[in-house]
């Protein structure tokens, strides 16, 4: 009997019109592809949620549009503790970029040089982070590009 009275409420919201949508689940590795903007814009590379304890994200960097001259972080929802981030290029060469930072909610970090000036391409990037001593709630993590 439970199962006719969910299946009538389903019907009864979709011929209502009414939209039951799954929202984005975003995983460790977070593929995207950067979409074009103006040289000296900052360009949404990816985005990540950061759990209550230490965390490492990996956002791969697809497409024709990755050639960033700097790298930038955006936190959300609640503090984060950045303690490290490894770009690799797409000839395969690692840049360990020291980073160590607090960065408060509705925070930024540091504009971050990368090394070939715009010139060389972005295949992914990896960070390592926490929120311990900061608060329980789970920091949302933008990264951003600058051509």
């Amino acid at each position: 009997m439970e199962y006719m009275k969910l299946l009538a409420l389903v019907a009864a919201t979709v011929l209502s019109g009414a939209a039951v949508l799954p929202t984005r689940t975003l995983t460790a590795q977070e593929v995207v592809k950067p979409r074009p903007a103006p040289k000296g814009a900052w360009t949404l590379i990816g985005t990540t949620v950061a759990n209550y304890s230490v965390d490492h994200d990996s956002i791969l960097v697809k497409g024709r549009h990755d050639n960033f001259r700097k790298i930038m972080f955006r936190v959300d929802e609640a503090p984060l503790n950045m303690h490290r981030l490894l770009v690799t290029y797409d000839n395969g060469e690692p840049d360990e970029i020291p980073v160590l930072q607090k960065i408060k909610k509705g925070g930024e970090s540091r504009e971050i040089d990368l090394r070939g000036a715009g010139t060389r391409s972005i295949r992914r990037i990896d960070f390592w982070y926490d929120t311990r001593g900061q608060s329980r709630d789970r920091a949302e993590v933008t990264v951003f590009g600058k051509k």
